[in-house]
């Protein structure tokens, strides 16, 4: 919900970095990698209950994660980074709830909550994207993507805050978890709605 209007704020603060790293030809995928082990090293963190360090390298994360698509688009955007970028996300996501339920084993609930529900948002967000492929529907409007990223409630924005939330205030995570793990699943079915409206029409 939120990813379009953050996205026009911070696209223009990423120019120059991405730009400068284009320029010295560091490869796309280098940093979508690179992004991926800072978030498993903020997972880590978090088992450990360093919830400070975790917060840092969960925003590292996210740097890369801007970083990647912007500096692809500057050199040669491919089929592989825009796999290895949704691939690897869906993993941090996952990872993070995961983390907390190492933390402590009273979280596992509300963590193992969450995790299911990322399956929803995450299983109605590719299936919309392939059957949108298979009928040609594309879109520009936030700039050239590897595939269609339809709108929902709960996307990378708000995970983002959720998880900042998480660090911030991990004695709520329980909280906080089931909340997270509602919308997300108001998201499904708003996807499941549009999806079966949209595909019932004649391509």
């Amino acid at each position: 919900m939120l990813d379009r209007p953050v996205r026009k704020l911070i696209d223009p603060l990423l120019e120059f970095p991405a730009a400068f790293l284009a320029a010295r030809k560091v490869p796309a995928n280098a940093i979508t990698v690179l992004g991926f082990l800072l978030g498993m090293i903020s997972c880590v963190a978090i088992s450990q209950r360093s919830f400070g360090i975790a917060l840092f390298f969960i925003l590292a994360n996210r740097l890369a994660d801007g970083l990647d698509g912007m500096v692809a688009r500057r050199i040669k955007a491919s089929d592989v980074g825009g796999f290895l970028d949704i691939v690897l996300d869906i993993i941090f996501y996952a990872g993070v709830p995961f983390a907390f339920g190492i933390s402590d084993p009273t979280l596992l609930l509300p963590a193992t909550f969450l995790i299911y529900s990322f399956i929803g948002t995450t299983g109605s967000f590719l299936a919309y994207a392939a059957i949108s492929a298979k009928r040609g529907i594309t879109t520009a409007q936030d700039g050239k993507k590897s595939f269609f990223y339809s709108v929902g409630l709960m996307e990378g924005t708000e995970t983002i805050i959720f998880f900042v939330l998480f660090c911030l205030f991990p004695d709520n995570f329980a909280t906080l978890a089931w909340t997270f793990g509602i919308l997300c699943w108001l998201t499904t079915m708003i996807r499941i709605l549009i999806g079966t409206i949209e595909f019932r029409r004649t391509p």
